[in-house]
């Protein structure tokens, strides 16, 4: 459930998600599927988990404001390092890079902005 779905003033002060029943949605990267748990369009602000197939790719972009990502399964890489399951990883903003996974991964990333992409 979103806040800007719900009438003005009637957010409550907890809102469960019932993540198996999110639909995954494809994005515009092959291989990249998501399940948007919270969003505020207004801001940019969000919480998505995310499920990137092996050998899904992210092309080159930049953190508008701090990303970060919580790797639940699998790992996914830059060319800093690897994040692996059970490791956090944190952007500043106006960090760049490209993305990829070779084996899949499943993660919780949390957005204060969108990310830009230059592809």
């Amino acid at each position: 459930m979103n806040a800007e779905t719900l009438p003005a003033g009637s957010i409550p002060d907890s809102t469960y998600v019932d993540v198996a029943s999110v639909p995954w949605k494809a994005t515009r990267f092959p291989g990249v599927e998501a399940k948007i748990l919270m969003e505020n369009p207004a801001t940019g602000m969000s919480t998505v988990l995310m499920r990137w197939a092996p050998g899904a790719r992210l092309p080159h972009h930049e953190h508008v404001a701090i990303e970060q990502t919580y790797v639940l399964e699998g790992s996914f890489a830059d060319h800093a390092g690897v994040c692996s399951a059970g490791n956090y990883v944190w952007r500043r903003p106006g960090s760049r890079h490209d993305a990829w996974t070779d084996e899949g991964c499943l993660m919780l990333a949390f957005f204060i902005k969108p990310n830009t992409f230059f592809d």
